[in-house]
């Protein structure tokens, strides 16, 4: 099997082909075309044809956002249980005041780095994208929906 490209701030976000290149640009483009057909011609087929690409590429988006909400809420479960297995006891009460997104973040950092990396996003209160840069070590989710 061929290695992986190390994974990092760089480089991490992904792209679904299907998704992003296929469906979701061929359903809009229906939408365009059903819209401007509509326009034109008036009518409650070409009506009926818009309202069903509307609801088309609806579906699509959200069927995509379902599973990465999932995907996140399963990334904060296994966070917290990393937390509490590498944190102190005395720092592991703060787990649960880290943000949705600042667990997702964390999910890159090496376990060497996590306890100091979050202690700083309860401090500084850091966005993801700030997690994500302060990571020396990063620890891939090739994964990722």
């Amino acid at each position: 099997m061929a290695e992986r490209m190390p994974q990092t701030f760089a480089n991490h976000a992904k792209y679904d082909p299907l998704f992003h290149f296929f469906a979701a640009p061929i359903l809009a483009l229906t939408v365009i075309a059903a819209l401007v057909h509509f326009l034109w011609h008036r009518g409650v087929h070409e009506g009926a044809f818009l309202v069903l690409s509307v609801v088309a590429l609806t579906a699509v988006f959200k069927m995509r956002l379902y599973s990465l909400k999932v995907q996140d809420r399963v990334i904060r479960l296994e966070e917290r249980l990393r937390l509490m297995s590498l944190l102190p006891q005395s720092r592991g009460s703060r787990i649960p005041e880290l943000t949705e997104s600042q667990l997702v973040a964390l999910r890159f950092a090496s376990d060497a780095e996590l306890p100091a990396l979050a202690e700083r996003a309860l401090t500084e209160k850091l966005s993801n994208a700030d997690i994500k840069k302060a990571i020396q070590n990063w620890r891939p989710d090739y994964w990722r929906v």
